[in-house]
């Protein structure tokens, strides 16, 4: 109290107290800090079971309450009768704390037994590591005995079976062919590439570079056969209806008879070949039968490809917009109604379709004449609806270093390749006069390689994108059945009938 008498506020108060309790020094441990008349010995109490109570700190450990939901504990408690039980259960995933820091035991066996985790989950508690049963289709009884043939599991991961040689999709009857189906799978990323082109223009050549071969290698071992010299002799035509080849990055590849072609139509006529009765002379046959060919391809395949060993032929155009014009209705996959090519484009599907400038020339990789080959291309298909433009560029691909995208103001998806080199032309296009030095060095060509621009060809097109050809998506064995109807569809076409007549 002051000398007046009264108390000063704050100076028993409680934070007072505090301050004054913690200036004292700490005593020995069990002696009584409230005053010497409060001094007692320190007893550490009993607990109910008889154990003492820790002289240490406490540390008050968070309660864990290890439970099962109401509806795995009903499941628990009434197994269902007759269901077989796990005798010992596969380890899929095993959590990374099971085998613990280095110098620190982990806290969980690395194994549990089936016994063991019933018991864990009897006593109402899970098991520390996720338990997975594999479940593989013809393999029940290995895995309820707890053992899986490794041959067995291993069989599911091997690579697809590669083919040696094309196959035939469509005869030389225009028959469908059943053979592919045993080379699909049911997985959806795939790329259908389909080709047409005139006779000899080197589709088969094209497609199995593309496919499975180099340039380098035997012609006689291409996947598409091409065309021998006694068949060039007699003007005669190697590939005979569709014929299938599927490379193990799951690329589809269709190798087709050549369009309009004379020596078909010169076998119609010089065997006498009984003509269906919708049609009445040989040259309205062949040319139905590039129709339905070419039409089946703007159906099913993403990507086709138009080869020429010339620039241009007009009729090709026209052929390639009747055959868009009697090509199948598809309902497209994409929901949008916009388009490059106007509202109806949402409706139907178009594929992205190349045109493929084969044997070309030195002077045709002139920057001058290649502007003015993708201006002739782009006004010849302005009104057709299929993507002729936008998807392939030979500006990308740096075979025109000096030029810039903006120097094809309306680039077309048009690529050009040289005429093939053969084994030992560089010796003959050697400059062989002059100095020795310069002997030694190749010609001038004006352009990268062959197997160079095949390469940057193949590239570009297998980076194509994949829309859906359908209003669902297709595996590969879906795709073979939805072929297989649109080819009987296109050969029952009305449309096509009622143009073979018009011919007539």
């Amino acid at each position: 109290m002051s000398e007046s008498g009264h108390s000063q506020p704050g100076m028993y108060g409680q934070g007072k107290r505090r301050r004054r309790r913690r200036d004292r020094d700490p005593g020995p441990p069990g002696q009584n800090l409230s005053g010497p008349s409060r001094d007692r010995d320190y007893v550490p109490r009993e607990r109910r079971d008889g154990s003492e109570e820790p002289t240490g700190p406490l540390l008050q450990k968070t309660p864990i309450i290890l439970a099962k939901p109401p509806g795995e504990r009903s499941k628990q408690s009434a197994p269902a009768s007759g269901a077989p039980s796990l005798e010992k259960p596969i380890m899929l995933i095993k959590t990374r704390e099971e085998g613990g820091k280095p110098g620190n035991p982990p806290d969980v066996a690395p194994s549990v037994s089936g016994q063991g985790t019933a018991k864990l989950e009897r006593e109402g508690q899970r098991p520390t590591q996720p338990v997975y049963q594999i479940q593989n289709r013809g393999m029940g009884s290995a895995a309820s005995g707890g053992a899986v043939d490794p041959v067995i599991g291993q069989t599911k991961l091997l690579p697809p079976e590669k083919m040696k040689h094309s196959i035939k999709l469509v005869d030389d009857q225009m028959n469908w062919c059943d053979s592919a189906m045993e080379y699909l799978r049911d997985q959806t990323d795939m790329l259908v590439v389909g080709v047409i082109g005139l006779q000899g223009t080197g589709k088969s050549t094209i497609m199995s570079l593309l496919s499975a071969n180099s340039p380098e290698e035997d012609q006689r071992a291409y996947v598409f056969r091409a065309q021998t010299q006694e068949i060039k002799e007699r003007a005669g035509n190697q590939s005979s209806g569709i014929d299938f080849y599927i490379t193990q990055e799951r690329v589809i590849f269709l190798d087709t008879q050549p369009i309009l072609s004379p020596s078909i139509l010169d076998h119609l006529i010089n065997n006498d070949r009984k003509l269906p009765p919708e049609y009445n002379l040989p040259h309205t046959y062949v040319e139905m039968q590039s129709l339905q060919i070419t039409a089946f391809l703007f159906t099913v395949c993403h990507v086709v490809i138009v080869i020429q060993d010339w620039f241009t032929d007009i009729n090709l155009y026209r052929f390639l917009q009747t055959a868009e014009m009697l090509k199948p209705s598809t309902p497209s996959a994409s929901h949008d109604s916009t388009g490059s090519s106007g509202a109806d484009d949402g409706s139907e599907y178009y594929p992205h379709i190349v045109f493929l400038q084969n044997k070309a020339r030195r002077e045709e990789f002139c920057p001058r004449n290649l502007k003015k080959m993708h201006m002739a291309v782009d006004k010849l298909m302005a009104h057709s609806h299929l993507k002729y433009k936008g998807t392939l560029s030979m500006l990308d691909c740096n075979i025109f270093p000096g030029l810039n995208r903006d120097y094809l103001e309306t680039e077309v998806n048009l690529f050009l390749l040289p005429l093939m080199e053969n084994d030992g032309e560089d010796a003959l296009t050697r400059a062989g006069s002059g100095p020795p030095l310069f002997s030694l060095l190749p010609g001038y060509r004006g352009h990268p390689s062959f197997s160079s621009l095949v390469s940057k060809f193949r590239s570009q097109i297998l980076a194509m994108s994949r829309s859906q050809l359908s209003h669902t998506i297709l595996t590969e064995k879906n795709w073979f059945h939805y072929a297989a109807r649109i080819w009987d569809g296109v050969k029952k076409s009305s449309a096509l009938s009622e143009y073979s007549r018009l011919l007539s």
